[in-house]
């Protein structure tokens, strides 16, 4: 196995270690799957920089997607249709 370091800026640090730590993986891992998914003929940190941020963002944006969905409910959902013109409100 082959050792890297590069420089990773600290807002892209922070963000991979709230995943990691919720998601349960290691900071490693989270390093691997994202370059898995991400394979390309750049630079290497640029590489590994790109898919850091581009998982980064995608959990993240799950994560967000995930609390929304918790806030909801069926009757703020029913209460938001019903002031729409010409909708039918699905029935119970």
């Amino acid at each position: 196995m082959t050792t890297i370091s590069i420089t990773i800026p600290d807002s892209l640090r922070a963000t991979v270690h709230d995943i990691v730590e919720r998601e349960g993986m290691s900071f490693e891992q989270f390093i691997l799957l994202a370059m898995t998914e991400k394979a390309s003929a750049m630079a290497f940190e640029q590489f590994i920089l790109l898919a850091m941020t581009e998982k980064a963002s995608a959990m993240a944006t799950e994560a967000y997607l995930e609390a929304r969905a918790n806030r909801g409910s069926r009757e703020k959902f029913l209460a938001a249709m019903a002031k729409v013109e010409g909708v039918d409100l699905p029935e119970e």
